[in-house]
């Protein structure tokens, strides 16, 4: 029998290596990585008994797998949620969320700024299923409270939002989701749990894609969303057993593992962001710099209400627009042009031609994404070596 570890009154960091740790009987001290697709049972009666939910234990590991467990259970006590499901990625956990529980007629709020593939999900997607959308500024809770309708069943924001970094007031959108009896789903890819748990501030459903900072090294995809009971009962583990968005359990065991580290990773990725957007405010070249817990970010006071630090991307404007972007990236040397984020090494990318190229360039202009923007998610290397590469790059 496998052996379970039972958590105290810990603290996040001992969550982050311990939380929902399973031993098998050999008793290894490094979460063990179980590769099955099924399970076998004594009798015939415990296979039946499992699967009518009137015993515990795995049947197949698209409905559940031991390591995936373990990553799951830490997720949740990391987020401070009743639950958590992974998913083969984030986007997986996005889809899934909006589908398992939204119907013919029903009516998304959603923040304009977000990844491009979200936005295609909500506006091209779920329209397909008779699902309508309303887009509003983020950052304005009256646009919010305006958009809602009877039909409302669900909001959804980023924050911070991908590629402007714009922040919304969790809290704020929160309750006005509760007086609507909607659920608030928040995306907190881009600040992890280390620095965010929007479920503290009123959220309902939080997604991330763990192949970002939770990962942490650019290896593996994977997804995660976290909910209530009563979500995860009557929407969501029925569709995830049915139609099968499985994170597999090699790619749920280094996500697992990266956990033990993402605390102190965080924080050196946001010491070394703060470093290279104080730098690039200083650039002649540089129009503009957007970090959260920089005075001159739009929402800095609400970002420093809600997040432990300002995250690891940097997102800026270069003078030259599309001819002057890609002028930088091409000169640049040490830091790698990609449009991932959340690795060890700095990664940049131009928005504008790949998160965001689907939208036509009134509507990037509306979000603010202009061609001479570029995101940087500014990795672990040391920030000397950072600047100094922005530096020759952009002169």
């Amino acid at each position: 029998m496998a052996t379970q570890k039972k958590p105290g009154k810990w603290r996040a960091r001992t969550h982050a290596v311990r939380g929902g740790q399973i031993r098998t009987p050999f008793q290894e001290t490094s979460e063990a990585l179980i590769l099955t697709s099924g399970y076998a049972y004594n009798v015939p009666e415990e296979a039946e008994a499992r699967f009518k939910g009137e015993a515990e234990g795995y049947t197949y590991s698209r409905f559940a797998n031991p390591t995936v467990t373990m990553f799951e259970e830490r997720m949740a006590a990391l987020e401070g949620a009743p639950c958590a499901r992974a998913t083969a990625s984030g986007m997986a956990a996005v889809t899934a969320t909006f589908l398992s529980a939204l119907n013919q007629g029903d009516h998304v709020v959603a923040a304009k700024v977000m990844f491009g593939a979200c936005r295609y999900v909500i506006e091209e997607i779920l329209p397909r299923f008779g699902i309508s959308n309303t887009l509003v500024d983020g950052t304005d809770l009256d646009q919010w409270q305006d958009a809602i309708t009877p039909a409302t069943k669900m909001l959804f924001l980023e924050t911070p939002a991908n590629p402007t970094l714009a922040i919304s007031d969790i809290k704020g959108v929160a309750e006005i989701a509760d007086k609507a009896g909607a659920r608030l789903v928040v995306d907190n890819a881009f600040a992890s749990p280390a620095l965010q748990r929007p479920m503290a501030f009123g959220a309902h459903i939080v997604v991330h894609s763990s192949t970002k900072y939770i990962d942490g090294q650019g290896r593996a995809m994977g997804g995660v969303i976290l909910c209530r009971e009563d979500f995860l009962k009557d929407h969501l583990q029925i569709f995830l057993r049915n139609t099968g968005p499985t994170i597999s359990p090699f790619n749920a065991w280094l996500h697992l593992k990266s956990l033990e580290t993402l605390e102190i990773r965080m924080r050196a990725h946001c010491e070394n962001a703060g470093v290279v957007a104080d730098f690039l405010a200083k650039q002649r070249s540089v129009l503009r710099v957007l970090y959260p817990f920089r005075e001159d970010h739009p929402q800095h006071k609400l970002a420093r209400a809600q997040m432990a630090g300002g995250g690891g991307i940097v997102t800026f404007e270069v003078a030259g627009g599309k001819q002057g972007a890609f002028a930088a990236e091409a000169a640049l040397k040490l830091i790698d042009i990609s449009n991932n984020l959340g690795d060890t090494k700095s990664l940049i990318t131009h928005p504008a031609t790949t998160t965001h190229q689907r939208l036509s360039p009134a509507a990037r202009a509306e979000l603010g994404v202009t061609d001479g923007m570029l995101r940087i998610a500014v990795g672990l290397e040391d920030s000397a070596d950072l600047c100094e590469d922005l530096g020759q790059a952009l002169t």
